[in-house]
């Protein structure tokens, strides 16, 4: 995993670990230990404690006592029910950051770099920028409830796998963002939502194909 910055940490470690358990690094009856996880993440082991009662909330894990967690089964429905809810509040942040006048251009300017340069980008590069555009969203959808649901699924860029999967996954995501942004900047509230509906369901997709049809 990842050194972690710039989200609160409960907030950091949760993203980590949720990523890691729906793409498989963790499985079904693996332990999760405080220490090897805070150690992992060069973090201490409160926020880590606190990250694993969010996860056990959200049905992740299991929490045992003085022993860490355990990681609970994860199916294709469960990942689909997280995501269709992801969907619904991130379009409806991305419409309301259209009505209320977001500020676009500096985060547009990133990813016109990005595009022109996909085939350099470092992971912590588009990982930083792809965090970036979402939590600006939120903010700009000036609904703190909102944002807090938003900030309590976040795991972070949907993709793992080959190198070839990860580039082609920077490379439509940012066109994804720019169109998303785009609309945005031009108050176009409905074409907005539309974008970041598609651009939430092609996540889905992605960690879907690592779970068997059933």
């Amino acid at each position: 995993m990842n050194q972690l910055a710039m989200l609160p940490a409960r907030v950091r470690i949760a993203s980590e670990l949720r990523k890691a358990i729906y793409a498989g690094e963790y499985k079904s009856g693996d332990e999760l230990s405080l220490t090897d996880v805070a150690n992992q993440l060069g973090i201490s082991r409160t926020p880590v404690r606190e990250a694993f009662q969010e996860l056990e909330g959200e049905g992740l894990i299991t929490l045992r006592m003085n022993r860490g967690a355990v990681v609970n089964q994860i199916d294709r429905k469960f990942i689909q029910d997280i995501f269709e809810m992801r969907k619904l509040l991130e379009a409806e942040a991305a419409a309301r950051a259209a009505k209320n006048g977001m500020e676009t251009e500096r985060l547009l300017e990133r990813l016109y770099d990005l595009r022109d340069h996909i085939a350099e980008i470092s992971r912590d590069t588009y990982e930083t920028l792809n965090q970036d555009i979402h939590t600006a969203i939120w903010k700009a959808a000036d609904n703190h409830q909102l944002q807090k649901y938003l900030l309590e699924m976040w795991n972070g860029p949907s993709v793992t796998g080959a190198p070839d999967n990860v580039l082609e996954h920077y490379r439509s995501s940012t066109f994804e963002h720019i169109s998303i942004l785009q609309f945005i900047r031009d108050g176009m509230a409905a074409a907005a939502q539309q974008a970041m509906e598609l651009h939430i369901t092609r996540s889905m997709k992605n960690i879907l194909s690592l779970y068997p049809e059933e």
